[in-house]
């Protein structure tokens, strides 16, 4: 086997302490000179249920988690149901070894607690057998039994991070670093005792006949290991956000706790609300006065943000929201990734809409195009959305600590001072014209903050008059719909004539074939993409960023110069698909659908053999489990 890179998955019962672990068995590889991507998958269970984390490591630039994997460690799972649930469920403890063998490669090492997984459990599953078929190397070791004795049974897990640096021949010096980083006293001095028993205790009982070690690497510059969540909350914080308010709800969830968990030492203000509804409403009305706010929430939540969002729209008040997807519908799968509420972000509210919505594909994007769309919600007076899923929210991987090396813009964009407001048109009653379609600009009305001198108008749901006052009158219903309509023009010039791209191109410019997709699947195409050209193919691609205002040139651009593409997306009705023929219509003949919606995010290989199947006309079907749907037309 390999050893040029380190999947290494570590699995376990939800309260096992798998997500922990991995975040610092992940910060030891990445402080070693490795890059590193973690992929978790967790059930919607408080306690108990299969979960695990998987870790891919090389000594080169890492963008999604790999084909299967090549190491496990499986603790068993410490909170399994009850066993006279056994007839439903199965048999819980032993999930977290049996439910990952698919996966693991030829040749693989397998670490399982036989502290809890019996020899009886082992033999249920054909281990020795599939072992042999599959040339695995079995290392069963009583991770709790070893754990006892020298501390506590809840530091098993130390117990299988020594046991796996032994196996990989790792130096243990980083993991010692950031046990001490995290831990004192009697705590740390168990785990340290708890890592060298278990290292020293598998290099004298066991001789490593398989060759996996870990990657060695270096890095030239200071890293931080983030996730998506890390990345949008730190953009809004650096655009100058100051208000978050929400409710609770996964994968969301992990923005809002970081902002809530910062804001105290930087004068914001985080508000844990009753429900969704008022957790939008409340964002909106703190922009309103003068702050920049934001709210957020996911698949059901966010529907129910539909009445504030049209509120925002109307009255012209700018605000930042967040909407990280998951499988649906209705509960759906609270924790599994999916790219299923594209049109229910864009479409969302009454009448016509006008918002934008952006879709970051790795972390960096997801700085970028959170402190981006504060930027255009302020200067263009309009709600902006990110939208993202659960696979961006929760992967980790290990950026540039330089790449944050940003100044915070607290402007708050087309506001006027009192000096401008006194130069501003007012009616009669002295109000601020605040919706002057007659002076406005790229379809933007100044606006005032409540308590300014002079800046006195009416905010209104209802259509209104340039002060405010409800009117249904015909022509000042077309003037001021046409002047909101306007906005999106402007800001698609803006974003085409004046900004950086914020879509993410990959491959040979000159290529015959190309795959499109958007949102976290970026980096499992960029990487299919590079293994398809390897293998004597003439493709590229393109990773759309601008769902709304759509960028239509870049992708008339892109489309025109292949002969056909595979738009690859993480839902069962090609949502991403239906966009482009909205907007492209003339394309549809050129574009066919991979899609995967099973609540796993897509691997390079899956997309590999799907644009092979297809566009290679390659007599077969796929062996993953996607669905290819052909284009308008076949």
């Amino acid at each position: 086997m390999s050893s040029d890179e380190l999947i290494w998955r570590i699995a376990g019962g939800s309260g096992d302490g798998i997500d922990s672990t991995s975040q610092n068995f992940a910060k030891a590889l990445m402080r070693s000179g490795l890059d590193v991507f973690t992929h978790r998958h967790y059930p919607s269970r408080i306690r108990g249920g299969h979960t695990y984390v998987e870790i891919r490591a090389a000594d080169r630039e890492v963008q999604s988690r790999g084909d299967g994997y090549n190491f496990l460690l499986s603790l068993g799972d410490s909170f399994a149901r009850n066993p006279q649930e056994e007839a439903y469920y199965g048999n819980e403890e032993i999930k977290p070894l049996s439910e990952n063998l698919d996966d693991l490669r030829e040749g693989g090492i397998i670490v399982y607690d036989e502290g809890l997984i019996s020899d009886e459990d082992v033999e249920e599953i054909d281990l020795e057998a599939r072992a042999e078929e599959n040339d695995w190397h079995v290392f069963p070791m009583d991770l709790r039994g070893l754990a006892r004795e020298h501390g506590r049974e809840v530091m098993r897990n130390t117990a299988g991070v020594g046991v796996t640096a032994a196996l990989l021949d790792m130096d243990l010096e980083h993991i010692e670093d950031l046990m001490s980083d995290a831990m004192g006293g009697d705590v740390l001095e168990s785990n340290l005792e708890i890592l060298h028993e278990a290292y020293e205790t598998t290099r004298e009982e066991y001789e490593f006949e398989h060759d996996l070690r870990a990657p060695e690497g270096t890095h030239d510059t200071e890293q931080a290991l983030l996730s998506g969540s890390n990345a949008i909350a730190y953009g809004a914080i650096d655009a100058g956000c100051r208000f978050i308010s929400g409710y609770p709800m996964t994968p969301w969830t992990d923005v809002f706790t970081i902002l809530s968990q910062n804001f105290p030492d930087m004068g914001g203000i985080s508000e844990q609300v009753e429900d969704e509804i008022a957790a939008a409403a409340l964002a909106v009305g703190a922009s309103h006065a003068g702050v920049k706010a934001m709210s957020g929430s996911s698949g059901g939540g966010f529907a129910l943000m539909s009445e504030p969002l049209g509120l925002a729209e109307m009255t012209e008040t700018p605000v930042v929201l967040i909407e990280a997807m998951r499988a649906g519908p209705s509960t759906g799968m609270p924790t599994k990734p999916e790219q299923a509420d594209l049109e229910h972000v864009l479409y969302t509210s009454q009448g016509d809409s006008q918002r934008v919505v952006f879709a970051p594909g790795n972390i960096e994007e997801a700085y970028e195009q959170t402190r981006l769309a504060f930027d255009i919600a302020w200067d263009y007076q309009i709600p902006a959305i990110i939208i993202y899923d659960q696979k961006l929210s929760g992967e980790n991987t290990n950026v540039d600590v330089e790449f944050f090396d940003r100044d915070v813009s607290p402007d708050l964009g087309s506001t006027l001072t009192e000096d401008e407001l006194r130069e501003a048109a007012h009616d009669n009653s002295g109000k601020f014209k605040r919706f002057n379609y007659a002076d406005a600009e790229n379809g933007v009305a100044p606006r005032s903050i409540p308590g300014q001198k002079g800046g006195r108008y009416l905010a209104t749901g209802n259509e209104h008059s340039p002060v405010g006052h409800i009117s249904e009158d015909p022509d000042n219903r077309v003037a001021q719909m046409d002047r909101r309509l306007e906005k999106l023009e402007s800001i698609r010039e803006e974003l085409d004539e004046e900004r950086e791209s914020t879509q993410t191109y990959f491959g040979d410019e000159t290529a015959e074939y190309g795959i499109i997709t958007w949102g976290s699947s970026q980096g499992a195409v960029e990487e299919a993409v590079s293994r398809l050209n390897e293998n004597g193919h003439s493709v590229k691609g393109l990773s759309v960023s601008d769902m709304m205002p759509f960028p239509e040139a870049e992708v008339t651009d892109f489309l025109e110069s292949v002969d056909e593409a595979l738009v690859v997306e993480m839902n069962a009705t090609a949502q991403f698909r239906g966009l482009l023929q909205k907007e492209l219509g003339r394309f549809g003949e050129k574009l066919t659908s991979l899609l995967k919606y099973n609540g796993n995010p897509f691997e390079p290989a899956e997309i590999v053999e799907g644009y092979e199947v297809n566009l290679a006309d390659e007599d077969r079907e796929p062996t993953a489990q996607v669905r290819i749907e052909p284009a308008a037309g076949d």
